[in-house]
């Protein structure tokens, strides 16, 4: 049975559709079967994989709405074992029809009940809100990833997600767990993103994953060419990040075991 992890946090530009797409591709390319879920009516992660969001005629938004298959949504991308369920700008209207629906915290729950068991992980890029999306998300998830960016108010908002995340488990979702703290856009030439890593594991201690991911130009190139980091350039040091964090993930999982020189954060240019 696939084991559900939603990325998120209602901030905006702290590399969670980074974090997705390219946590999926790791998964994958460590040969363990992918889903990324593209909750997001912005469809970043649709297109961040190579699919045009204006030809998506149909995506998750019909599995939560009109109760489709998502055997028949689910796309194969070019990565191997790394699929996807895509979103679309429909999705915007689903939380208005979601208000009066019964259970209306566990319609993704239901999509993922029909696909679970198919998949080793399913990855889910949240909306950056606290919406009834992202609830929905958490609802549905085993656990959840928060990407914290290492900048100035990097620990804004972080208290009242902290408090939507406890309120899912108290009220919706006893199992959910959080899978860790994930550290983005780490520039180790600046004062200011070393006092943050410092802080954020300061306050969250074992909470935060050892792997940071470095904020790199080849990271921010990739989804305008429609591919992951892996495969846009496997030997920057963004690939190696995610590679290491999926590698820590599945070490947190008991899957495998990760070496000491895998946590080691590349230091060259590129």
């Amino acid at each position: 049975m696939g084991k559900i992890i939603s990325i998120a946090n209602q901030k905006g530009g702290v590399g969670k559709t980074t974090s997705a797409i390219n946590l999926a591709a790791g998964l994958a390319v460590l040969e363990f079967k992918t889903l990324l879920v593209d909750a997001d009516p912005q469809a970043n992660s649709t297109s961040g994989v190579g699919f045009d969001p204006k030809n998506i005629k149909t995506s998750i938004y019909e599995c939560i709405i009109s109760d489709a298959d998502p055997h028949d949504i689910i796309l194969q991308t070019e990565t191997p074992n790394l699929f996807l369920l895509p979103s679309h700008i429909d999705l915007v209207g689903a939380e208005i029809e979601l208000i009066n629906l019964p259970n209306r915290e566990r319609m993704m729950r239901h999509v993922f009940e029909k696909i679970k068991d198919e998949y080793d992980f399913i990855i889910i890029d949240c909306s950056p809100s606290l919406g009834l999306l992202t609830t929905n998300a958490l609802t549905a998830s085993d656990s959840v990833i928060i990407p914290v960016q290492c900048e100035y108010f990097a620990l804004e908002g972080l208290g009242k997600l902290l408090n939507t995340i406890k309120i899912v488990q108290q009220r919706l979702n006893t199992a959910l767990e959080i899978e860790g703290i994930l550290l983005t856009m780490y520039d180790q030439r600046l004062r200011l993103s070393n006092q943050v890593v410092d802080e954020v594991k300061m306050h969250f201690q074992q909470m935060v994953f050892d792997t940071i991911i470095q904020r790199t130009t080849r990271l921010g190139e990739a989804p305008s060419f429609g591919k992951t980091i892996i495969m846009f350039d496997a030997t920057s040091k963004g690939s190696i990040n995610y590679l290491n964090l999926a590698r820590e993930i599945l070490q947190k999982n008991n899957l495998t075991r990760i070496r000491e020189e895998d946590k080691i954060i590349p230091l060259s240019n590129e």
